[in-house]
């Protein structure tokens, strides 16, 4: 049976990009929020932008709505929208020029700049930090000691949170194959807004997964393992980045300008906003998800989140090392997936100090 539930989530992930367009859909009405005013940024009539709908992706689930501060930046050009399952399928779409920027994670934006050979993305913004946990069903995983044999499930192959679960299985010892999610752990892929009903039902011990996930299973009587920030110094480690695909940014760079001063505005607000901000980013939940989070959930992930313009460049490198050690990356030399230029040009005009690339970027 565990053979057959493995099959099944590794088979789920090419079905959902093949049959839902890169595992995303448009968000419902107009596919985005109407734009601002004044002239179109480089004279395009649209920008194309990826983003989850997660807690962890809170800067264009606020930035983005109509009258954000986001479609504001770009005037006359029109933002259209893209809601992903997970990573590897915005990487995907960013590959096949499908979107020009998107909110992504780093295991799949350091798997799918590899794979281009460094031709195709580049990481120029920061948003997000933390907000990931294990959480366990507690009269079956009363601590680490307890995981062997136990299933796990992760939001998708290859994805942040499923980097950080085999990496860490492979910490204590015990063995899984990364491909396949077999071994001393059963390693099950599902979607994000599935698990809580699996675990539920028992058909998962656990799951390593992203806010508003993680605090939607301890609603549902599940208790935080091991919250990932305790494996990082200072509990800071980068969850969400904006990512551009490399010829955009070179052929429209005032767009990608204009983009990063709405997210550093958005950022700024939400963290002045609190309150606020937690109404906009559920009614954008509601919009892309189908429904608005529970209040306990709710105020429980936004609470272990932090809103950042800063792209941990530090903790990118460790995610790369640990990507490659799982045999989900072939190698951690990302060198040059950085391009902060932009970003730290909107914050130099703000009076803001730059942000660190930690020498992963190429040029001036």
């Amino acid at each position: 049976m565990r053979a057959l539930v493995a099959a099944v989530a590794l088979v789920t992930v090419p079905l959902l990009l093949t049959g839902c367009g890169y595992g995303s859909k448009p968000v419902p009405d107009s596919g985005g929020p109407a734009p601002g005013k004044g002239p179109k940024t480089d004279g395009l009539d649209q920008v194309r932008l990826g983003y989850f709908a997660n807690v962890t992706h809170a800067t264009p689930l606020v930035g983005l709505r109509t009258g954000g501060a986001i479609p504001e930046e770009l005037g006359g050009t029109r933002v259209t929208t893209q809601v992903f399952n997970a990573g590897p399928s915005a990487v995907e779409a960013l590959n096949a020029k499908a979107v020009d920027m998107a909110w992504v994670g780093p295991s799949p934006t350091v798997n799918g700049y590899l794979q281009a050979r460094g031709k195709n993305l580049r990481i120029v913004s920061g948003a997000t930090s933390g907000g990931a946990s294990l959480v366990v069903d507690p009269d079956r995983v009363k601590s680490a000691d307890d995981l062997k044999g136990k299933r796990i499930a992760t939001p998708q192959l290859g994805n942040t949170q499923d980097v950080a679960l085999l990496h860490h299985l492979a910490e204590r010892g015990l063995k899984v194959d990364a491909r396949t999610g077999e071994g001393d752990v059963s390693v099950l892929r599902q979607d994000n807004k599935e698990i809580p009903t699996t675990f539920q039902q028992g058909g998962v011990d656990g799951a390593w997964v992203p806010e508003p996930t993680a605090s939607a299973l301890v609603a549902k009587g599940g208790k935080v393992l091991l919250d990932e920030k305790e494996l990082w110094d200072e509990g800071r480690f980068v969850t969400t980045h904006l990512v551009v695909r490399q010829d955009f940014l070179k052929e429209h760079p005032d767009a990608v300008e204009a983009v990063l001063r709405g997210s550093v505005r958005t950022n700024a607000w939400i963290r002045a906003h609190p309150s606020e901000a937690k109404e906009r980013l559920n009614t954008a939940l509601e919009r892309d998800a189908g429904k608005p989070l529970p209040r306990p959930v709710l105020d429980r992930a936004f609470r272990n989140i932090e809103i950042t313009d800063d792209p941990l460049a530090s903790t990118l490198k460790r995610q790369a090392e640990h990507a490659e050690a799982t045999g989900l990356a072939d190698s951690d030399r990302i060198d040059g997936i950085y391009d902060l230029r932009p970003l730290n040009a909107v914050l130099r005009d703000d009076g803001r100090p730059p942000v660190d690339d930690a020498g992963l970027q190429k040029g001036p």
